[in-house]
């Protein structure tokens, strides 16, 4: 089932009418009530152009309409080289929260697709190593990078550490 009412969210979210979404889509002020209220089903074309005022793809309206309500994930557990991992994923954003010990090192390049990542150390010092470029790393300092990037982690001291997977969007 999917809830179009997102739309009108939207619209008003931005400040606009329905005339103005008629400008900038050519989508008629009557079929787009039509969809707000879920009294119609908006076809490819309509999604496609309704989004684009928006700044979005038609997938990602079509996924908003379609993912109205919270979701609950639980998560997994695992280590690897002196790591403890614990992981959750939602759609296009993975979530680890790791600890190690002084001395640990992880390089984990398979872990990783077409995504930035956002590390962030929240107790301890951790050096991460870039092809061109290093960083030492403190307690509440945190670096983005994008994640293609071979990339290694060194643990100087007993560590707490957070790394969000956010994966790029489609490129044409």
């Amino acid at each position: 089932m999917y809830d179009f009412g997102i739309v009108r969210e939207l619209r008003k979210r931005e400040g606009l009418t329905l005339d103005e979404i008629q400008v900038r889509s050519g989508v008629t002020p009557a079929v787009l009530s039509r969809i707000e209220r879920n009294m119609a089903r908006p076809e490819l074309d309509t999604l496609y152009r309704l989004a684009r005022v928006f700044g979005m793809t038609a997938t990602d309206l079509l996924s908003l309409a379609e993912q109205r309500s919270s979701h609950t994930t639980a998560e997994e557990c695992y280590e690897r080289v002196g790591f403890a991992f614990r992981k959750v994923t939602y759609g296009n954003l993975t979530v680890f929260h790791a600890s190690a010990k002084a001395g640990g090192q992880v390089s984990t390049p398979e872990v990783h697709h077409n995504e930035y990542e956002l590390f962030w150390v929240l107790h301890g010092v951790v050096r991460l190593i870039l092809p061109n470029e290093q960083h030492v790393l403190k307690k509440g300092q945190a670096i983005q990078f994008d994640a293609m990037l071979e990339h290694s982690y060194e643990v100087l001291e007993d560590s707490k550490m957070v790394m969000t997977h956010i994966r790029k969007g489609k490129r044409y």
